[in-house]
């Protein structure tokens, strides 16, 4: 397990991104919050390295990158109630009905989210691709120990710490939509412990 306090050297609120491609939403959203901790994970080779170049460009201190895969990263490495955001913005939609048991939000996949998360914390979703959306929303509103922050039955609008991804503008421009998912973990929210 990692021990977080040690990787950031504090005790801030700490976001996980899943899949972060090239990592320009995620180096943006932590030059925005530098008082916030931001955890990303990716296979993606020349994402990572592309990240880390931003990184060091805008000479960012509240970012770590992990290059692996993130169901074993968030099983073996992330603490259980660590967490107070999972971003998965744009997973692979595996289109053709065959693959759909690819997809990464399966109800196993909610449910090790939902242990990491602390009481309260957001699990925000995000894709251009309708049916899986519908789907995401159908997974997340089974899921014991979520509520939907927008009400049920109902998608979020984009919140605005979200940035638009370049893959994201490119599917506007050819007219798709994106649907986004804001639910959050329930349970008795514990105060943060501050920094001494």
């Amino acid at each position: 397990m990692l021990d977080l306090e040690a990787l950031f050297g504090r005790n801030a609120p700490r976001t996980l991104e899943i899949g972060f491609g090239n990592g320009e939403s995620l180096a943006a959203m932590a030059e925005a919050a530098p008082e916030q901790d931001f955890l990303g994970v990716e296979v993606h080779r020349p994402g990572v390295g592309h990240l880390l170049l931003r990184i060091e460009a805008l000479g960012l201190e509240n970012v770590r990158v992990i290059s692996h895969d993130a169901v074993e990263v968030l099983e073996h490495h992330i603490p259980d109630r660590s967490l107070d955001r999972v971003l998965l913005f744009f997973p692979d939609p595996w289109p053709k009905k065959r693959h759909h048991k690819r997809r990464i939000l399966q109800p196993a996949f909610v449910e090790l989210v939902a242990r990491k998360l602390r009481p309260g914390g957001i699990f925000h979703m995000a894709t251009d691709w309708e049916e899986y959306a519908q789907q995401m929303l159908e997974t997340m509103e089974a899921a014991a120990g979520f509520e939907n922050v927008a009400g049920p039955g109902r998608f979020s609008p984009r919140p605005a710490d979200r940035p638009a991804t370049k893959f994201e503008r490119r599917g506007e421009r050819l007219g798709h939509g994106v649907w986004d998912l804001l639910f959050r973990r329930r349970g008795e929210t514990p105060p943060r412990p501050t920094d001494t």
